[in-house]
């Protein structure tokens, strides 16, 4: 895990009141790490910060993070939605994988979601991005100037997959916008 990743996830939740959408993160971080990372985001955001376990129900002020060596993916239960874990293969070289969140957002919530990409190596996202704009969700790309590494955010503007750019400071703006409209 680089500070950077902290950085970068802490100034976006740290300007969250804490009332806002559920919100799923996959980081690619090892197993180990993950326990210990959302717990430092907790320490220092509004909202609360976990690491998931299957069958969290994803609400408002609540912040998921998929446990490093476990896909992240969102179904719906009725009217709510809840996370599951599974082990199955790495997806993109990754476990979790952006896609496999991505994937299952965009076949249960449409556009009742919202996507955002932001830094990091490589294009995992890209295509789960495009399957959440293609189902009718809001979705955005971390800019380059930014980004600490512009590939996932690249790949997936590349793609088609990307409604919107904006800078990194811009993001918890947005998804605090994208709440009060829903």
């Amino acid at each position: 895990m680089t500070a950077g990743k902290i950085k970068v996830l802490s100034a976006v939740l740290a300007q969250d009141p804490g009332i806002g959408p559920g919100i799923g993160i996959v980081q690619h971080v090892p197993e180990k790490f993950t326990a210990a990372f959302a717990a430092r985001l907790d320490s220092i955001c509004p909202s609360s910060v976990r690491e998931a376990t299957d069958g969290d129900r994803v609400l408002p002020g609540r912040v998921l993070i998929a446990p490093g060596g476990r896909h992240m993916a969102v179904e719906r239960d009725g009217a709510q939605y809840r996370v599951r874990t599974t082990e199955g293969e790495r997806v993109n070289r990754h476990k979790p994988s952006v896609d496999v969140l991505f994937e299952s957002v965009a076949s249960c919530a449409g556009r009742n979601a919202l996507g955002v990409i932001m830094t990091g190596m490589g294009d995992d996202g890209a295509r789960g991005l495009h399957q959440m704009r293609t189902a009718g969700a809001q979705t955005l790309g971390q800019d380059e100037q930014s980004c600490v590494v512009h590939g996932m955010p690249a790949a997936a503007k590349q793609s088609g997959a990307v409604e919107r750019e904006i800078p990194l400071g811009d993001i918890a703006g947005a998804i605090q916008m994208f709440a009060g409209r829903r």
